[in-house]
């Protein structure tokens, strides 16, 4: 199957689990609300240009801001969230002499640790720029520093769990 059919694919089954699944879980006191869709934005290809990559982020996070109901919240957590990744990958992919490398993220490719650290800052970007959003208020930074934690502890592991039920071996893709 083509990168291109397996992303379209993931696209739409991301948005659905979100909506259909893990939205119909009652917030634990308002405080934890798991999120999973963002994966999506993290197992996108290397090659894809920041531009695409940013545009895709705020399509994507639109298209569920749209089942959601939501006023862009989403929309503007996807498309920072799209933004830095470049930024990550670039610190903690492996910088290879060899003319192989890898496809997408993976811990077949950057190793766990590596790629353990990449889903939990990025999972905190995310869930710091939409929880702020939400409140837009800050006059009780303990209860928002405490949902940004949890939630981000939530989806940090709901992304593990899915990394080790659904493993992607990562072929090499050579540069010759």
């Amino acid at each position: 199957m083509s990168e291109l059919l397996k992303n379209i694919i993931r696209f739409f089954i991301f948005i659905l689990v979100q909506v259909f699944i893990l939205h119909k879980i009652p917030p634990l006191h308002k405080f934890i609300t798991p999120y999973l869709y963002f994966l999506y934005l993290l197992w996108l290809p290397f090659k894809v240009p920041r531009i695409s990559l940013t545009l895709l982020g705020f399509v994507y996070g639109l298209c569920l801001d749209y089942f959601l109901k939501s006023p862009g919240l989403h929309a503007a957590a996807c498309t920072l969230m799209a933004y830095l990744r470049p930024f990550m990958i670039n610190m903690l992919a492996p910088k290879e002499d060899s003319g192989y490398n890898y496809v997408s993220p993976a811990p077949s490719s950057m190793g766990w640790s590596p790629y353990m650290v990449y889903v939990l800052v990025m999972s905190f970007v995310h869930n710091t720029w939409l929880v702020f959003l939400e409140w837009l208020q800050l006059h009780n930074l303990w209860y928002l520093a405490g949902k940004i934690l949890a939630t981000t502890g939530v989806s940090f592991l709901l992304i593990m769990i899915t990394e080790v039920l659904f493993y992607r071996k990562q072929k090499f893709r050579t540069n010759i």
